[in-house]
């Protein structure tokens, strides 16, 4: 999922229009975001926005992957999601951040003045209404998030982060989820433990586990085929719609 993009990329050509906040956009629609979007780079690591800092874009990811996470009075930080390509970053009329954003892979983002959007928003419905879905199913996704952290076991961590990202990379290739899927997991070892609050070595030990019992196959460590995405969700303790992010 995190591919060399071309930041010269047209709205017509890119990969995430018809997940993203101007997938019901005309033509003309298309023209004013242009006049009013940037691509922005950040290399794994990278904090794209502190909490509380004032953001002056609002945008959507367009490769690679971000989390978000929230830092304690004591210094102790939270990841309380992950941003996927497609899902949008900021919130139009609230002029800070709410979470500190941070570049898990090598990211790229289109982003859209803030000010110019709010505009639109308010001349453009569709717009408006796209983004209301988009927020609706973040909400489902944290609420979800929070099942996954709290109460499932090692093994359903994984297999639910796998179908996570399984899923958007289906997705955005725009093919079905319902047998067969194959992609490259874009998070090292170590990053899905921080992640799911799991050692390094118990994040190795389920993986390995997943692959013995035929749940999943690897090429290296980083390219996954999962041969009955059915059974990726049985394990995941899903229902058959997949639950989160869909």
């Amino acid at each position: 999922m995190n591919e060399t993009l071309d930041l010269t990329v047209g709205c017509d050509s890119c990969p995430i229009k018809h997940r993203a906040v101007c997938a019901r956009c005309d033509t003309d629609e298309l023209e004013t975001l242009e006049g009013i979007k940037y691509y922005r780079s950040f290399e794994a690591g990278q904090t794209v926005i502190w909490s509380g800092d004032r953001m002056e874009f609002v945008g959507s990811v367009v490769s690679g992957i971000a989390s978000l996470t929230q830092t304690m009075e004591d210094g102790r930080t939270q990841m309380v999601g992950l941003l996927l390509p497609s899902d949008f970053v900021g919130r139009p009329g609230r002029e800070t951040a709410s979470y500190d954003v941070v570049a898990t892979t090598d990211l790229v983002m289109c982003c859209f003045r803030r000010k110019p959007f709010e505009s639109m928003m308010l001349e453009t419905p569709h717009v408006a209404q796209r983004l209301l879905e988009m927020t609706l199913d973040e909400l489902d996704a944290a609420r979800e998030w929070m099942l996954v952290l709290g109460r499932k076991t090692a093994r359903e961590k994984i297999a639910s982060l796998l179908s996570i990202i399984g899923r958007r990379d289906a997705s955005l290739k725009l093919e079905g989820v319902g047998g067969k899927i194959v992609f490259d997991l874009p998070l090292t070892r170590e990053a899905m433990a921080d992640y799911l609050g799991l050692t390094l070595e118990t994040v190795s030990r389920q993986m390995s586990a997943l692959k013995r019992d035929g749940v999943i196959q690897l090429e290296g460590k980083r390219h996954v085929t999962v041969p009955s995405f059915e059974r990726l969700l049985d394990e995941a303790g899903d229902d058959s719609d997949g639950g989160m992010m869909a």
